[in-house]
């Protein structure tokens, strides 16, 4: 049975929580799961979405659209109901918001020690590229 998939509300976020502190090794604070929901819900919050089966949140897809690239970010579905297609579901219905935007080009990340979720996403069309992915994070001094 496939998911029903709506925006990401309030009364969800005790449940987003638990399932990215199942799914995610966070480590640093810029991550923790009710930061980020935060901050998501001020920016494009119709980029959080989450699946449901009856009243079980079984997965959640962050995207977002910078101008030029759409990105995927945290897609997450529970360990007991993986490999049942709510993972692309998740993924599809994303493209379609961030189609919807503008966005020419969907772009995701990969994190080191996940590698096994990478014949997932090509399966679903996306390619590894030959980049290098840099990042920093800001400090009051810059």
């Amino acid at each position: 049975m496939l998911p029903s998939i709506r925006s990401y509300e309030p009364r969800d976020e005790a449940a987003v929580v638990a399932l990215w502190n199942e799914t995610f090794p966070y480590g640093e604070p810029r991550h923790e799961p009710h930061f980020v929901i935060r901050l998501k819900r001020d920016h494009a919050d119709d980029l959080l979405v989450v699946a449901h089966l009856g009243d079980a949140l079984v997965g959640t897809a962050m995207g977002g659209y910078d101008g030029h690239r759409g990105w995927l970010y945290t897609v997450a579905v529970d360990p007991a109901h993986r490999r049942h297609g709510i993972g692309r579901a998740l993924v599809r219905h994303l493209e379609g918001r961030l189609r919807a935007c503008g966005a020419p080009k969907i772009n995701l990340q990969v994190r080191a020690g996940n590698e096994q979720v990478i014949p997932f996403y090509e399966a679903l069309g996306y390619r590894v590229e030959p980049h290098t992915s840099m990042g920093k994070v800001p400090q009051a001094s810059d």
